[in-house]
């Protein structure tokens, strides 16, 4: 029987960027709510019950707001790929989804938002092991 990775999600970390094809928003930051799937084998921290075992969460948060606010792009597809490849440079995380939503993006939408799944097989230049 095949093992199922764990989960660890973070949902709705609000963060302002620079995001957007139109002259408004290449000049003003605007928000966007990012959430997070990291995948890994959680099975020896659920047993020693130590915060070394596991997948630091708070460190991938701080590190996914720090790249976010100082990033520039136009495409919030490009936005999470980036981010997907952030997270898998914890050699815990073996598989990563990203979801970006971008309120107020449409008239009469809520929201717009992305979302993506990859693991390390999709990054082959960036040096991941597998």
């Amino acid at each position: 029987m095949e093992f199922k990775l764990d989960r660890i999600h973070i949902r709705d970390i609000l963060v302002r960027c620079i995001v957007g094809i139109n002259p408004d928003e290449r000049e003003k930051k605007q928000d966007i709510i990012i959430s997070l799937c990291l995948e890994g084998d959680l099975r020896l921290p659920g047993e020693s019950d130590d915060i070394n075992d596991t997948i630091n969460y708070k460190e991938i948060k701080n590190r996914v707001i720090s790249f976010t606010e100082e990033s520039s792009f136009y495409l919030i597809e490009a936005l999470a790929h980036e981010i997907a490849a952030l997270c898998l440079e914890v050699p815990e995380v073996r598989r990563v989804g990203v979801t970006i939503d971008k309120p107020g993006a449409l008239r009469f939408a809520r929201s717009v938002a992305v979302e993506i799944f990859r693991t390390r097989e999709d990054y082959p230049d960036r040096g991941f092991d597998g």
